[in-house]
């Protein structure tokens, strides 16, 4: 079984994306790395930047703000980077080609629940 798949599912997202929320301090600090492309998002909360140390694959970084707002999508995160945004709450990782998907998701999911 995949590691991410063990994570507490946050959100299934209307565009097919399945959220998982790391909240553990190994689960936060590995996040996607060493993991293959298609294993979903993983949350990262209370984050503002990540690394790429690890990674098999590029990565779509989503920051969100409090409200669940995209304020920043950074495409094609190659392996061995870093990237960060001041004004995020949390950090959505997932599969590069997947961030414009898991912004318009997250748009849907924020208008079920209510959000503006």
């Amino acid at each position: 079984m995949d590691r991410i798949l063990r994570l507490p599912l946050f959100a299934d997202l209307p565009v097919g994306i399945g959220v998982h929320e790391a909240r553990g301090f190994r689960a936060r600090l590995l996040g996607l790395a060493f993991l293959d492309p298609g294993d979903g998002a993983l949350l990262i909360r209370r984050c503002r930047s990540v690394h790429t140390f690890g990674m098999r694959f590029p990565l779509d970084v989503v920051f969100v703000d409090r409200d669940w707002r995209v304020v920043r999508l950074v495409r094609d995160v190659a392996p061995r980077r870093f990237v960060s945004c001041v004004g995020a709450a949390a950090v959505i990782e997932v599969a590069a080609g997947e961030g414009d998907r898991l912004r318009a998701g997250l748009s849907l999911w924020r208008a079920r629940a209510g959000g503006s």
